[in-house]
């Protein structure tokens, strides 16, 4: 029987050292086919996988890119990877995104101070953003109520959310989460929370553009026709 990976590696002669310096990696998408890397390449595959969305043909794409490259171009890339560890925290007010104490949106005297949109995760502001129509602050939750995975509204910024809106009294507070299980609970706690002390509204969930009614779901389709509103 064959013993472990280490064990096989660690047991190889002396005279054929130079085979410690492969590994035999079984790649998962092609059956039972084994391929051969050099260790360090390996790793490198092995890291990336560990990327969302990488799978092992990808990654193994993508290290052999990198491996193509100019030294300077890899340790560019390296050194971008590490200083964006380092470097980048959450705001203190928001909870977005930042390399500052506060970010830049709550800095900006531009925005709309008596908006407030709340949001589940970053990416959700760079969505908002990229659109060009909302012009007030955000609040991050870091995520959504999730009993099931331990998550409750202690494990996110509820409660700084509830102390904001206490101090800086805005006018309105834009919910913007998915609607998903766990989105509909978070989106009916906060509101319940804070419609004692302020507006509290929800963006509208409807059918995408060129969307057919025959193939959107009951409850998109429940959501767009909330969401309806008068012909201008």
């Amino acid at each position: 029987m064959i013993g472990s990976k280490a064990s096989v590696i660690n047991a190889i002669p002396d005279r054929w050292k130079y085979l410690k310096n492969v590994i035999i990696v079984k790649v998962k998408h092609s059956g039972d086919k084994t391929t051969v890397y050099a260790r360090p390449l390996a790793r490198l595959i092995e890291q990336l996988q560990r990327l969302p969305g990488v799978g092992p043909k990808s990654a193994q794409r993508l290290a052999l890119h990198i491996l193509k490259r100019p030294e300077a171009e890899v340790e560019a890339l390296a050194q971008a990877l590490i200083e964006a560890k380092k470097q980048i925290g959450l705001c203190s007010v928001c909870f977005h995104l930042s390399a500052e104490p506060v970010c830049e949106i709550c800095r900006n005297a531009n925005r709309d101070n008596n908006t407030i949109c709340v949001v589940a995760d970053p990416r959700d502001v760079i969505a908002l953003e990229k659109t060009r129509e909302y012009k007030g602050k955000y609040h991050v939750l870091g995520g959504v109520i999730s009993p099931i995975d331990g998550i409750g509204p202690e494990q996110l910024t509820i409660l700084a959310l509830q102390r904001r809106v206490n101090q800086q009294k805005p006018k309105e507070v834009i919910l913007a989460i998915s609607p998903s299980v766990e989105g509909e609970t978070t989106t009916l706690y906060i509101g319940q929370l804070l419609k004692p002390f302020t507006k509290v509204t929800r963006i509208a969930f409807g059918l995408p553009v060129g969307g057919d009614l025959e193939y959107a779901d009951e409850v998109t389709l429940a959501r767009a026709l909330e969401g309806r509103r008068e012909l201008d």
